[in-house]
């Protein structure tokens, strides 16, 4: 049987390379996203925190109007929801599943963002103590005319 031997100073020459490959997964985890949210509202809560369960690392900042932020990147009223995320260039409006929003990650596709438009029941952070639930559709917003096609279904 042979046996392999490792060097201390080869130890210590790929211990570098591991830090960074371990601080590449771990960013990779906890992906940032910037949350929009009024004080008041406790659903956008529970989709933070379903963001966070999902590896997401969110950062929080209330206002007491979100219109202004739902201008800037291009999200049609008709569209909206109860809060807004920024992540990798894209925006996140509503109760968006975070498996979507790791997919739209991942396949980059050449649009806006996502959106779940309205507070459906049963969609992260609408969840019912009952169960209840309705068909959720995830939208991807093509561009700032409000163009969607459906990126996923849910329930």
């Amino acid at each position: 049987m042979r046996q392999h031997h490792i060097s201390r100073r080869g130890l210590l020459a790929t211990a570098p390379a591991l830090l960074i490959a371990a601080g590449c997964a771990q960013a990779a985890r906890a992906q940032e996203i910037v949350v929009y949210k009024t004080p008041w509202c406790g659903c956008c809560k529970a989709w933070v925190t379903h963001m966070t369960q999902a590896g997401f690392s969110p950062v929080v900042k209330e206002m007491q109007d979100l219109a202004p932020v739902r201008e800037q990147y291009g999200i049609p009223f008709a569209l909206s929801s109860c809060h807004t995320g920024v992540i990798g260039g894209y925006v996140i409006e509503g109760h968006v599943p975070a498996e979507d929003v790791a997919r739209l990650l991942k396949t980059r596709p050449k649009a806006l963002g996502l959106t779940v438009p309205g507070m459906p029941i049963g969609s992260p952070g609408m969840e019912q103590a009952s169960g209840v639930t309705e068909p959720v559709d995830t939208l991807l917003l093509l561009d700032r005319s409000g163009r969607t096609q459906v990126f996923a279904r849910h329930n």
